[in-house]
């Protein structure tokens, strides 16, 4: 087999894209497909929740610990050839994650499965961003964008259908052909690149800030269930911050490190990656917290529930690429002011939902939160990948997936444990008390109080958004 390397040039970029998108569908439809088939996993295998919940968590932190030293390795030996690894290991685990004999073995395998989807979801916006020129970046990191929130809408839906009329492994053994498809596509048309200089990998690096991020999140995920005062917890929590500071100190004197912190200088890269953390933590601790408050406290059932849900991913699939398009033509700050003003709006209607909500104020309330997120993430990319050189692209593209993983679990275990325990608090109940069975209005009380933590949250990050906005103005007209 031979790799075509003479396609037209806006033919190759599009195929290029296309494998790209291939990769996110992949990585986004297993990590929210898994979570529909988690009570049939439980009584297949006969586990308890407790251990069950690691099917999630294991991907999650394989994900966040190795993001940082794939980026890395891509700029070292070439992002084509991490790519395609990426999808084998995908395949590997999916594979592996379907002939499961035992939930030890599943949640191993699953581990394989997300150091896979970490390829998969930052090299692809590397390969995108090196193929396309910045005049166009901005669209094809929204089709990109808009691909992976199909997915993540189509997760769920697929796995339950494909659970109901198979079975669970079925769900794991889906991925083996996706991927397939999407090496093969990838191996045919993503170019060789110039063959990169032999440098030296800052092991050291990453090993530090590998065991730095298993720490942290492993301090917040069990957080959750023993309490963030729990001596254990407070343990892995220093023990990340040492971790983090030995990282530092060897990637100052390291020749080759693994995340150069020079990168940070670039104000773009830096406030990207700080408003777009601000912005995952919010809504992944929001969603999150919606089931609780949808089906405890308004009644409506599961499946009701699915469908109200779906309208932030529904509407950031529109959003996306018009908000590419938009930050070609007019620049990337501004449409980031846009879109973290669209949804600052959006949780300020949020945080007036009550015992009485009707569902068109939630879905009216919800509308300006999906189209903020579209609005601000395909140039919040953008502005990322754009803000460094074409060798150090698979690192930019690792630190922004790192920053959505991380936000992720920053806003499941932190906003969560707000919920709990001010709806414990609100409802006068003892401390250690179980949220859900809280009154309706002590569990509202509660949710609005995290909405609250969120407007301030986004409030910042749209404050960063328009000083930055303001220096290159001003910048620009200096010049």
């Amino acid at each position: 087999m031979q790799v075509v390397d003479d396609l037209p040039s806006l033919r190759r970029r599009r195929l290029v894209l296309a494998a790209a998108a291939l990769g996110a569908f992949a990585a986004s439809v297993m990590a929210t497909g898994v979570n529909v088939v988690l009570p049939g996993l439980a009584e297949a295998l006969d586990a308890p929740f407790a251990t069950v919940q690691w099917v999630v968590l294991s991907y999650v932190l394989a994900s966040i610990a190795l993001l940082p030293a794939i980026g890395r390795l891509s700029d070292l030996l070439g992002k084509r050839r991490v790519y395609l690894t990426g999808f084998v290991l995908f395949g590997v685990g999916s594979a592996l994650c379907a002939l499961a004999p035992s939930i030890e073995a599943l949640i191993a395998f699953r581990a394989v499965q997300g150091m896979g989807g970490a390829v998969l979801a930052s090299q692809g916006l590397a390969l995108v961003t090196d193929v396309f020129p910045a005049a166009e970046r901005g669209r094809a990191l929204g089709v990109n964008g808009a691909v992976m929130s199909v997915g993540v809408v189509l997760g769920p839906s697929l796995g339950g259908l494909i659970a109901d009329a198979l079975s669970w492994r079925a769900v794991f053994g889906g991925g083996v052909l996706v991927v397939a498809a999407g090496w093969y596509l990838a191996y045919r048309v993503v170019p060789h690149a110039a063959q990169p200089a032999r440098r030296g990998f800052d092991v050291a690096g990453a090993v530090t800030v590998a065991a730095s991020l298993t720490a942290l999140s492993l301090g917040l995920t069990t957080g959750q269930a023993r309490g963030f005062d729990a001596p254990a917890v407070l343990a892995l929590f220093a023990t990340a911050a040492v971790l983090a500071l030995a990282f530092v100190a060897v990637e100052r004197r390291a020749r080759e490190p693994v995340v150069d912190l020079r990168l940070f200088r670039s104000r773009a890269l830096s406030i990207g990656l700080v408003t777009g953390l601000c912005t995952f933590v919010s809504i992944s601790g929001v969603i999150l917290l919606m089931p609780f408050y949808l089906e405890g406290v308004l009644g409506y059932s599961q499946r009701e529930v699915g469908l109200l849900m779906a309208v932030i991913p529904m509407v950031l699939v529109v959003a996306a690429p018009v908000a590419g398009w938009a930050s070609d033509r007019y620049g990337e700050r501004p449409v980031t002011v846009v879109g973290l003003l669209s949804v600052l709006i959006g949780y300020l209607l949020v945080g007036n939902l009550d015992e009485g909500t009707t569902v068109p104020v939630y879905l009216l309330s919800f509308l300006p939160v999906g189209l903020g997120m579209g609005t601000f993430q395909t140039p919040n990319n953008s502005a990322i990948m754009g803000a460094v050189k074409r060798t150090s692209s698979g690192t930019a593209g690792g630190l922004l997936a790192l920053s959505r993983n991380f936000g992720q679990v920053l806003g499941t275990a932190v906003l969560a444990s707000v919920w709990a325990t001010r709806a414990v608090a609100r409802a006068g109940a003892p401390v250690g008390s179980d949220a859900t069975r809280m009154p309706g209005s002590a569990q509202v009380a509660a949710l609005q109080d995290v909405l609250t933590v969120v407007q301030v949250l986004i409030a910042l990050a749209l404050g960063l958004a328009l000083w930055d906005w303001w220096r290159l103005a001003r910048q620009r007209a200096e010049e």
